[in-house]
């Protein structure tokens, strides 16, 4: 019986851990990977350190609302925004939170930092998310690749990230949503420097969607859907 009970659980392990993310057509992989594992599942993906830390410790029952919550959040995510990479990862409280990645020459011309027109569609989609959900806080992150300079890196990667939050912005997303928006410069690759494709990859925004205080109170009161 005990043999059993392990071979269930690894099973069931296996296919919540199996749920990844998709590019391109901006589907998200196993969007409703549970509430009950929901925490768990971000931990072992990986603390994105997003955040601000909430006082006190947030119980088992509350993080899998939020969870649930995320889970949403990043269906939505994925539904509208066609050419990003959506995923879930833990902020700082060790609850989960969405990462969505757009690759800068998706969204800006090669050392600018001026939004085209095809990245204005796509953040414009992108801003009815942040719209529906203002219980979300906001950080947006731009890096580069590790041409250049810090004195090069560092400032254009602060102008992309900030052209974006200007841009959702005018789109009608509260500026209270907004907590960190910094330029990381190269200081963050994901991908090794020395190729064409991995430098591509290292020159990316990211935006990270986590639970605000308010939707902490709202999961603690049963309020959050």
């Amino acid at each position: 019986m005990k043999k059993l009970k392990a071979m269930t659980l690894a099973m069931c392990l296996m296919t919540v851990f199996s749920c990844s993310t998709k590019q391109g057509t901006g589907a998200l992989a196993g969007a409703g990977g549970g509430a009950v594992l929901g925490a768990i599942i971000g931990k072992i993906a990986g603390n994105a350190g997003v955040g601000a830390a909430i006082g006190g410790a947030v119980g088992a029952g509350t993080g899998a609302i939020i969870g649930r919550h995320m889970d949403k959040v990043a269906a939505e995510t994925a539904a509208q925004v066609e050419n990003a990479k959506v995923e879930e990862v833990t902020d700082k409280n060790g609850l989960k939170a969405v990462k969505v990645t757009f690759d800068s020459g998706i969204l800006f011309a090669s050392s600018k930092a001026i939004l085209n027109q095809a990245s204005k569609n796509e953040l414009a989609k992108f801003s009815t998310v942040l719209k529906k959900n203002r219980d979300c806080h906001v950080d947006i992150l731009g890096h580069t690749d590790s041409t250049g300079n810090d004195g090069i890196n560092i400032p254009l990667s602060n102008d992309r990230a900030q052209s974006v939050v200007n841009y959702l912005k005018s789109c009608g997303v509260s500026s209270s949503q907004f907590q960190n928006v910094s330029g990381m410069g190269s200081s963050q690759p994901v991908a090794t420097n020395a190729t064409k494709a991995g430098r591509q990859q290292n020159r990316r925004v990211e935006v990270y969607l986590y639970a605000s205080p308010e939707m902490v109170e709202k999961a603690n009161d049963g309020k959050l859907n």
